[in-house]
């Protein structure tokens, strides 16, 4: 399986989300984990426990930071203070590379602190990628954006949603974070192949890869993390893991949060189907013989 050229990372293995309810396992029993994915924003403060906690961390283990007001598809310039202290943060954890979402979510200073739904535009994702580098350059880190779960359509759209990711990180020149559960849950609500999405977009982007669970309705699919990867989830990860080589991997896990041991071994599980997929060797396109099309019906806005 080669190597991804994008980043040198491709052996940072299986990371999980440092989460309030392990803190007290973790730094007391000091289990062996790969890395620990933090959240940017819960520690963007000037001291006080969550420093504390995310410098005893640091002292053993790796941590990649991820964050969720970043808003690259915002048209609202990036927030200078929010940057500054974003930079302090990156000192603080020698994190290899910072992820945020492709989305929008604030307009005017006004945040709705929700992942919206981008339409895919070329205008788009001209603005989006002028931004990612306005941001990269800024906090001199290397840039993942992740693709979000959506539940609406924009009717003005140019393009799929992953020929707009490639877009956009193509004029960014930056990095994909990978997430293999929003896609299956985005291809559920509105009717296109998942494989199809992972084939599409460019392998050698992307650096990172997120696995979650998610919940089944009637008539939609909702990302919720709170309970174990489902099977075609994993498939779908092998699939990409095949396609854009091993890299650096992280389980979501965040509400109805169990022990530590579970979610550890849940995001485990996820070694397994790397070797499955270095056993088969590497793809460049296609969907898996069996696999068509989805044909459900999305959701215009």
């Amino acid at each position: 399986m080669p190597a991804n050229p994008f980043n040198s990372h491709t052996d940072y293995g299986i990371g999980i989300g440092l989460r309030v309810p392990h803190y007290r396992h973790i730094l007391e029993r000091k289990p062996v984990v790969d890395w620990f994915e933090i959240i940017s924003e819960n520690f963007l403060v000037g001291g006080g426990r969550p420093l504390e906690v995310l410098d005893s961390i640091l002292e053993q283990y790796r941590v990649v930071q991820h964050g969720v007001s970043l808003y690259f598809g915002s048209t609202d310039r990036p927030d200078r203070e929010h940057l500054r202290r974003l930079k302090a943060l990156v000192r603080r954890t020698g994190t290899p590379w910072l992820s945020d979402h492709l989305c929008w979510g604030s307009v005017d200073g006004t945040y709705t602190h929700d992942l919206l739904p981008m339409p895919y535009t070329f205008e788009a994702a001209r603005r989006t990628a002028a931004k990612i580098r306005m941001v990269r350059d800024f906090l001199e880190v290397p840039i993942c954006v992740e693709n979000v779960s959506s539940y609406a359509e924009f009717h003005l759209s140019e393009m799929t949603e992953w020929e707009f990711l490639s877009e956009v990180v193509e004029r960014a020149d930056c990095g994909i974070l990978l997430d293999v559960n929003n896609i299956y849950v985005s291809s559920r609500n509105h009717g296109f192949n998942p494989y199809d999405y992972v084939d599409g977009i460019p392998a050698h982007r992307v650096g990172q890869m997120h696995i979650a669970g998610h919940t089944k309705f009637e008539k939609y699919i909702l990302d919720t993390h709170d309970h174990p990867v489902l099977d075609p989830v994993w498939k779908l990860y092998a699939h990409a893991t095949r396609r854009c080589g091993v890299t650096a991997t992280l389980l979501e896990w965040d509400d109805r949060i169990p022990s530590f041991q579970e979610v550890h071994r849940e995001a485990l599980k996820a070694n397994a189907f790397i070797a499955e997929a270095r056993a088969a060797g590497p793809i460049r396109a296609g969907r898996p013989a069996g696999k068509s099309p989805a044909r459900r019906t999305g959701a215009p806005a």
